[in-house]
């Protein structure tokens, strides 16, 4: 059963990054890139202009989100992933993601509520399920 979760957790995560416009997937991979490689200045452009043209795209509201958080920017971070979550509930990345900024921010309440929630979505989300572990 485990594989068959990571199997389905990514067919998730492609049919997220995909997007009826082929160039907006591309531009999606690029910023997904460049935060890997750590160029954010390059990333955050990217995924700027891309929801300017975009803003239905949740999976790019999930990394400008992402991104965010990982410049500490966690005001903005929050509202980049409810954004992502509007256009797309399901969307456990966001929530898991949201469940560290609030655990950062010092409510583990908050963020039960919101590894819960991922785990609704997807109840074999192993990194999830550790963290909640952490907390109690």
């Amino acid at each position: 059963m485990r594989a068959e979760a990571l199997d389905a957790e990514d067919r998730i995560w492609s049919l997220w990054m995909t997007h009826p416009n082929a160039a907006a997937a591309r531009v999606l991979d690029l910023a997904t890139s460049d935060i890997a490689a750590r160029r954010h200045d390059i990333a955050e452009t990217r995924l700027v202009r891309l929801l300017r043209a975009c803003p239905g795209y949740a999976e790019a509201w999930h990394k400008l989100g992402t991104l965010l958080y990982l410049l500490g920017r966690d005001e903005e971070s929050m509202a980049g992933l409810h954004q992502a979550l509007a256009l797309e509930p399901r969307h456990f990345g966001a929530l898991a993601s949201a469940g560290e900024i609030l655990l950062g921010a010092g409510d583990a309440d908050g963020a039960l509520l919101a590894f819960r929630s991922a785990l609704r979505v997807h109840p074999h989300f192993a990194s999830v399920r550790a963290r909640m572990a952490e907390i109690a």
